[in-house]
């Protein structure tokens, strides 16, 4: 795994301007560099080449999607980038939907050509953590992968394999922004640590 490309997906809406989804991609930026591995990255409310997206998803060996949760899903321009690029790349990122004429009922979300790459989501929640998992709460026992279920099948009707994801919890009423970084930096290093230990 030498090729990474890191998806910033925060959009300023209301008092969330963004700093700890940037935070958290510099932070998985420095990690991989450190590594020896290539970076590229996108900030999706920046500029960007739908074409050029296509491209950067067909080159990397691993996506990290970095995302604020509004409305317990992503903001709208990360859902018109998935939108835009996805279709875009229908022909480099999957064939389609993968089913025959010969048997529509089967085969759905086949025909994704990633397969052997890999995805990791990273969210930041207003959202305590016992929020989830827990029956009795709000998410009535869901977990976060469970709440982005519609996500995560995105990824895989591309072919891409999930790795496991990373959530920081209660940033705007109570904050534990120093834990979430080690956090996530042990995360990082649990994912990845030992396939960059043999690369290097």
């Amino acid at each position: 795994m030498d090729k990474i490309l890191l998806v910033n997906g925060h959009q300023k809406q209301g008092n969330s301007a963004g700093r700890l989804n940037r935070t958290l991609c510099e932070q998985a930026e420095r990690f991989f560099r450190k590594h020896g591995c290539d970076v590229r990255t996108t900030a999706i409310d920046g500029p960007y080449s739908i074409s050029g997206e296509v491209a950067k998803i067909a080159w990397a060996d691993a996506i990290l999607f970095f995302t604020p949760v509004y409305w317990m899903s992503i903001p709208w321009g990360t859902k018109k980038y998935i939108d835009e690029v996805y279709m875009a790349g229908m022909g480099t990122l999957s064939t389609g939907d993968g089913r025959k004429k010969s048997d529509p009922e089967h085969g759905y979300g086949t025909g994704g050509l990633l397969k052997g790459k890999r995805y990791m989501l990273i969210t930041t929640w207003n959202a305590p953590r016992g929020a989830f998992n827990d029956q009795s709460q709000f998410f009535e026992g869901k977990s976060v992968d469970d709440v982005f279920f519609h996500f995560h099948k995105a990824q895989q009707f591309l072919g891409l394999s999930p790795l496991e994801s990373f959530s920081c919890h209660d940033v705007n009423k109570n904050p534990h922004i120093e834990a979430d970084l080690a956090g996530f930096e042990a995360h990082l290093m649990k994912v990845f640590g030992g396939e960059l230990a043999k690369k290097s």
